[in-house]
């Protein structure tokens, strides 16, 4: 059996170690033992992306918000859904290793096209500056940066709002998860989004299926 190899370790702002393992040519983002990306999300990131660029695909000018790089699977698959050149693709990443990890092991990452745009800050403060201008906006909940007082920033209402406010009349909310929350289209079509469910394999090959739940929500063409 092949060993599990740990290529890289840091430590996040609330003490648990964040790990970067390889095993079999596959790669894993572990917090305190668990993935948070790798095999078990790329399936639903690249979904992810498929779903969010669809509407946008004549567009000219694309402009993208990500929340959380991961492994960069989702950097990489809206970028095969929405190859303009002159696409912006705005990652919103606070563990500044995670770009870092993604250029040193990973030959084939985007994070090195001229049209993707670090950003420090996953929070509202850094949304409400993208004012109407935003095409779509995708998290995997799994990967993502957590929000205040550790927690999902799908549950932080003033996130929730930037993103309204961020997105143009039209634009998406694209989320990914790995459970069901109930609640979560509730909130959502309280901010004004017009929300649909879906249902994705987890690994489409798989000889058990399991599906994963995605949300896309709608900013409706009228808002001001």
């Amino acid at each position: 059996m092949k060993p599990r190899i740990t290529l890289a370790e840091t430590i996040l702002d609330d003490g648990t170690p964040l790990v970067l393992q390889e095993h079999d040519g596959r790669h894993y983002l572990l917090v305190q033992g668990q993935q948070i990306c790798g095999p078990a999300t790329r399936a639903s990131e690249e979904e992810l992306a498929k779903l969010a660029a669809a509407p946008f695909r004549p567009a000219r000018q694309p402009r993208i918000w990500m929340v959380g790089l991961g492994l960069g699977h989702m950097l990489q698959a809206i970028i095969r859904e929405l190859p303009q050149k002159r696409a912006t693709y705005h990652v919103a990443e606070n563990r500044a290793e995670l770009p870092d990890w993604n250029l040193r092991f990973f030959p084939d990452t985007c994070v090195n096209d001229p049209r993707v745009s670090l950003e420090t800050d996953p929070g509202p403060a850094a949304l409400n500056k993208q004012s109407g201008c935003l095409h779509a906006i995708m998290i995997h909940l799994d990967s993502a940066p957590l929000g205040s007082r550790q927690r999902l920033l799908v549950n932080d209402k003033r996130w929730l709002s930037a993103t309204y406010e961020a997105l143009q009349p039209g634009g998406l909310l694209a989320i990914a998860g790995t459970r069901k929350m109930p609640s979560l289209t509730r909130n959502l079509e309280r901010e004004g989004y017009e929300v649909v469910e879906h249902q994705v394999p987890a690994a489409p090959l798989a000889k058990k299926l399991r599906l994963l739940p995605i949300w896309l929500a709608r900013k409706s063409r009228g808002a001001a």
